[in-house]
């Protein structure tokens, strides 16, 4: 009896649920921002009624018919109320946009507290969770926005930077990059390098040049220029005297500047795909993405000028500013290890004085990870249509090659080829039992923590930036309508300034491209100006956007590559950032000065390139400072 009441209950549930009608439902995102395009949708319509929807402040009326599902692109100013009509009830929703200055908060925040307090991990946190309790205090409350922020911070924001398969090859790159360093170290093999480097580099300004050489041979990444380096030529500045924030700054000034102008880099890829996607928004730009690259790389002035720069540095003995001070006291004092130093201040990475330092067995796992690195990138990247292709140039093919391959790839397995080789070489020639050998990597791998860490950090940051339209606020608020011959220059600038806030010049590029190339194009042919000179100004434009993006990536105290070169060469952060950026912004306001304007009214490139070098040896002869005891 009792199964038979609940059967029958059972059965009339199930029939009064069915007459049940389902009520239309407002659906938003979450973050919603001033100005910036969202979508506002309803869903679980009636199809037998017809629906008003109405907004307030607006006298617009949209009629919804014979759908269950309706979606409406909305671009909000000011607070709106929503109201969908019908016969039988009316539904409200009211959203609350989040003002759009407030997006600039959160990276700004984290940059000053940077700079005041001398300390990065703290001031990213609060600048993570400064954009989390932004977002969340215009939907909740003050208590409930501060505990959500708190937990956004790390279950979503946290997480999500570590749940990207390229945040995560960095990391295990990083690891076993800092593996092999502690092999070598431990092995005698960067002692070997130290002393045969030492016979050439036997003042502090061949070391430097040593350095700057080693940055422009390692082109072809700028995270494998940036670890390699540092962990390489550390050892030998700091027996010369030269400061951890100089070798920080060539490590940094040589990284990026040659990635973005080479030929065959893990760059190319993304600066084609960029700039064909502004190509083919163009109506009757018939031109090649690749002959576009190679003409605009004579208005690339910053990052050449970047290069020149330190060469003029490094032969005239000469520094200015904070720079001149950190030279000064480490000819006198030397280099002292500080809190961010790793190897020196861990006995496990000195070697024995049994093992006679040999050369080679550094010198052979570098040369792999560099090799290894390119072949990578060729195996990934290799099409045989493209090689097949007899119209194609060598060194297009190779371009494009490189550009299609998986630079992640290429990094993990030839480093991890590297780590191997100063394993065996240990092991075979007796230097080190299995189990030091072993102990050495582990060691290696506890230097990069701190990298890590701050990494890990700077793309949480990156990610609230991104969901906070902080771009799209900088871009806004700059791009008035101006001269199509000023253009160029402005592109430098606002590139630079987004590069700044978000820390990533790849992010830059990606935002600004396809804004800034249909624009420049626009603006000429609306002012009248020829073909030729439009699509010069258009190739200025391109360089112009990898240029900037490259600059504000060495001021930001944010950025993964200026974080990478601080830790790969165990320099306070804060101390390559105040050291690196009065030289970084010299040499843009003379690249943008002496170089991309006057490129823009038709001033030839050697003539803009001497006229620049001349300028910045000037400003060095004229502000900077022998330092003492260089040649």
């Amino acid at each position: 009896m009792l199964f038979y009441k609940r059967f029958f209950f059972l059965i009339a549930l199930l029939v009064f649920s069915l007459t049940i009608k389902s009520q239309p439902l407002f659906v938003v995102d979450n973050i919603i921002l001033q100005t910036i395009e969202t979508e506002l949708k309803i869903e679980n319509l009636d199809t037998s009624q017809t629906y008003f929807l109405s907004s307030s402040n607006s006298k617009e009326i949209i009629e919804i018919r014979n759908t269950v599902n309706y979606s409406k692109i909305i671009s909000l100013e000011e607070t709106k109320t929503f109201t969908l009509s019908s016969k039988e009830e009316d539904y409200e929703i009211t959203i609350n946009p989040i003002p759009i200055w407030a997006s600039i908060l959160p990276p700004l925040i984290a940059i000053l507290l940077a700079l005041v307090f001398k300390e990065v991990i703290s001031s990213i946190l609060i600048g993570i969770f400064s954009g989390a309790f932004i977002m969340e205090v215009y939907n909740e409350s003050i208590l409930n926005a501060f505990l959500n922020a708190f937990m956004r911070s790390i279950d979503t924001y946290l997480i999500d930077s570590l749940n990207n398969k390229g945040h995560l090859s960095i990391i295990l790159f990083s690891l076993l990059i800092g593996g092999m360093v502690g092999v070598i170290s431990k092995n005698g093999g960067m002692q070997g390098v130290v002393n045969r480097i030492a016979k050439r580099a036997n003042n502090a300004k061949n070391g430097q040049l040593a350095t700057w050489l080693l940055g422009v041979a390692i082109f072809f990444d700028d995270y494998a220029n940036t670890l390699v380096v540092g962990n390489t030529m550390r050892p030998v500045t700091d027996r010369l005297k030269i400061s951890r924030e100089k070798l920080a700054y060539i490590v940094d000034s040589t990284a990026a500047p040659m990635a973005a102008i080479a030929f065959i880099t893990t760059w190319i890829g993304a600066e084609l795909a960029y700039i064909e996607s502004g190509i083919n928004s163009i109506e009757g730009l018939n031109v090649g993405v690749y002959a576009t690259f190679i003409s605009s790389l004579a208005y690339s002035f910053y990052p050449i000028l970047a290069l020149i720069f330190i060469l003029i540095l490094i032969y005239t003995g000469r520094d200015f500013g904070p720079m001149y001070k950190a030279e000064k006291k480490a000819r006198a004092e030397g280099v002292r290890p500080t809190h961010y130093d790793a190897i020196e201040e861990m006995e496990e990475f000195e070697t024995d004085v049994s093992i006679k330092p040999k050369a080679y067995n550094a010198i052979i796992p570098l040369i792999i990870v560099i090799v290894g690195t390119v072949a990578g990138l060729l195996f990934t990247g290799y099409e045989s249509s493209v090689w097949a292709d007899t119209s194609i140039s060598l060194g297009r093919k190779l371009s494009t090659t490189i550009g299609n391959a998986d630079s992640y790839l290429a990094l993990l397995w030839s480093s991890l080829a590297g780590l191997v080789m100063a394993i065996i070489l240990s092991v075979f020639q007796k230097l080190l039992s299995l189990d030091k050998t072993m102990h050495s990597a582990i060691n290696g791998f506890k230097t990069m923590l701190p990298a890590i860490i701050i990494l890990v950090l700077a793309w949480a940051l990156a990610l609230v930036i991104e969901e906070m339209h902080t771009a799209d606020f900088i871009t806004s608020l700059l791009s008035d309508s101006i001269s199509p011959y000023l253009i160029p220059a402005f592109t430098f600038v606002l590139a630079a300034v987004v590069a700044f806030s978000t820390g990533s010049s790849w992010g830059t590029m990606a935002i600004i491209y396809p804004l800034m190339l249909p624009t420049a194009w626009h603006l000429s042919q609306v002012n009248g100006v020829d073909f030729e000179t439009s699509l010069s100004i258009f190739n200025n434009v391109v360089a112009c956007v990898l240029a900037g993006a490259v600059l504000g990536d060495h001021c930001s105290p944010i950025s993964d590559t200026t974080i990478l070169s601080s830790l790969a060469s165990s320099c306070d952060h804060i101390s390559h950032v105040k050291t690196q950026m009065p030289y970084a912004l010299t040499v843009g306001f003379v690249a943008l000065l002496f170089g991309t304007l006057p490129s823009a009214f038709g001033m030839p490139f050697i003539l803009n390139l001497f006229l620049s070098t001349a300028v910045l040896y000037f400003i060095v002869k004229y502000f900077g400072k022998k330092v003492e005891n260089l040649t």
